[in-house]
């Protein structure tokens, strides 16, 4: 090779960097293997660019001292990248440290806190003042992302709230406590504190109240007992004008807190106008062999008590694989955990179109009477009505179409104490979405008893589903949180787990044995190959 061909060479194999560097913008390539694609942002979010009229900003104040002790900040950099090169200019993503850049006033200003982390240098622990939060600006308004150091939602929490930024739209969710003794801010506090993370502003409806019509979905939860028709016709009218909502109600009532027998409730309309929509739910417990574990104390003889664990089969792990696949809210089902849980009946009129969202598993059976709750004293009572009742049992269902107005034909509801007259019902009802699910206590208390967010955050998406965000919904969540308890028969499971310590104690050393021998061997024979025949020296 001439020195000429060589400079040519070279500058050429310049000249091809730096254009790798100008296209590398523009230019994404990442190889994903992980189920459900997590690392990929979904078709929703690299087709944003055709959503948005003017140039977003991202700005991810990251501190470099997070940087250097963490790697999941440059994972976090390459999901905003892959936002910007998909954006066809239209996304514009900025990495900035706040304190090398003067602002962390301006930062905290926009809810971007410091965070405290414990780092080691030199063999010395000590700790570190950071900041990891993103920021996007649309025209004059800023959503933030306070916290972020997880990328489980980080695609969600990014496309909801660009597409809110450039629909103008507040992501608002109502909520009516249809039992008198909850308090949101108490009994669903952390029901709360996902909405807020989630981008969504929460209105309290106090029962009986105005609804608005441009609501974008309302959550009604419990209130078979309390809710009486004047609050009904509220929410009736809603839903004849297009309104979405969630409804999440119990038909037999359970007070764990007390001593008092659990027995079907008295339905003041609610569970009727349900059940006129097209789901009913029956006055029933659902028991299912994929139970969860209960623990609690037992006193001893020693003036110490011990903690026992019991599978208790009120307390259901609904599956991953009893969610319906075919619909978006359930496509990428993690499961959810649920007790004391009421079965649905599908009776759709037309043109309603009803369907189950997730289910029991098959070994699941009802208590239809002789309610008993107590996994010590009582659980003898337990299966009394398997070999009746034992099968499949829906526990929420979507509902889609026009629907009949529970109040058709009727006078409109008064009340005594006052002269305010409730609007007359819409002349057409319009297309809306119901979702219902037998069970209240799930997004009160599930979250304290397990510690697992999936059933918080299926409320979220169901949310977004009401909200019409169907492409939305499948990005949450994709990496999921799957349950380990899919084998429900105990002899089968003992024996899958017989098997497992059987491949991994005897026949992986046993394979890399015998791998060891062959390759030991055909090098022998290729070093007699190379010397003639002779048996090579030792």
């Amino acid at each position: 090779m001439t020195k000429k061909q060589l400079s040519l060479i070279t500058g050429l194999t310049i000249a091809a960097l730096i254009l790798g560097l100008l296209i590398s913008r523009r230019v994404w390539f990442r190889l994903d293997l992980t189920k459900n694609r997590a690392y990929t942002i979904a078709p929703v979010s690299r087709n944003l660019y055709t959503e948005i009229p003017d140039q977003i900003q991202i700005t991810y104040y990251l501190s470099d001292k997070l940087s250097a002790v963490s790697p999941l900040p440059g994972e976090i950099q390459d999901l905003l990248r892959e936002y910007a090169a998909y954006s066809h200019g239209k996304i514009r993503v900025t990495v900035r440290d706040p304190v090398k850049a003067g602002l962390t006033a301006a930062v905290e200003r926009l809810g971007i806190r410091p965070n405290q982390i414990d780092t080691v240098e030199r063999d010395q622990a000590t700790t570190a003042i950071v900041y990891t939060g993103i920021t996007i600006e649309y025209l004059d308004n800023i959503e933030a992302l306070p916290l972020v150091f997880s990328l489980e939602t980080l695609e969600y929490d990014l496309t909801s709230r660009i597409r809110s930024l450039i629909r103008g739209a507040k992501r608002e969710i109502g909520v009516i406590l249809g039992d008198s003794a909850k308090q949101w801010n108490n009994d669903y506090q952390y029901l709360n504190q996902v909405f807020v993370q989630s981008g969504f502003s929460v209105r309290v409806i106090p029962a009986g109240d105005e609804i608005s019509d441009t609501l974008p979905a309302l959550f009604v939860l419990g209130g078979t007992e309390d809710l009486d028709e004047w609050a009904l016709y509220r929410i009736d009218r809603y839903i004849q004008g297009g309104g979405k909502v969630l409804f999440a109600v119990n038909s037999v009532y359970v007070n764990a807190q007390s001593n008092e027998q659990p027995r079907v409730m008295m339905d003041k309309g609610l569970l009727s106008m349900i059940s006129l929509y097209g789901a009913t739910v029956k006055p029933a417990l659902v028991l299912d062999r994929a139970a969860l574990n209960l623990s609690y104390r037992v006193p001893t003889d020693f003036g110490i008590s011990l903690v026992e664990q019991i599978k208790y089969p009120l307390w259901i792990g609904v599956l991953e694989s009893n969610g319906n696949t075919d619909h978006p809210l359930t496509g990428n089902f993690s499961g959810l955990d649920m007790f004391w849980t009421n079965p649905i009946e599908l009776n759709p009129a037309e043109p309603v179109d009803a369907g189950p969202l997730f289910t029991s598993t098959g070994e699941a059976w009802l208590m239809t009477k002789d309610f008993a709750i107590d996994p010590r004293g009582a659980s003898y009572l337990f299966e009394q009505e398997l070999p009746d009742t034992k099968g499949v049992k829906i526990l929420g269902a979507t509902l889609t179409g026009k629907f009949p107005s529970y109040f058709a034909g009727l006078p409109k509801p008064k009340r005594e104490w006052s002269e305010e007259e409730l609007p007359d019902l819409p002349t057409e009802p319009k297309e809306s979405r119901i979702i219902v699910i037998g069970n209240t206590e799930f997004a009160a208390h599930s979250y304290e008893y397990t510690s697992q967010l999936r059933d918080l955050n299926f409320l979220v998406t169901a949310a977004d589903w009401l909200g019409n965000d169907d492409d939305i919904v499948t990005i949450r969540n994709r990496q999921g949180q799957h349950q380990l308890n899919k084998i429900l028969d105990e002899k089968k499971r003992a024996q899958a787990m017989a098997f497992a310590r059987a491949v991994n104690v005897m026949a992986v050393p046993f394979a890399l044995v015998i791998v060891g021998i062959f390759m030991a061997w055909k090098r022998r024979s290729r070093a007699k190959q190379i010397s003639g025949g002779r048996e090579p020296a030792a």
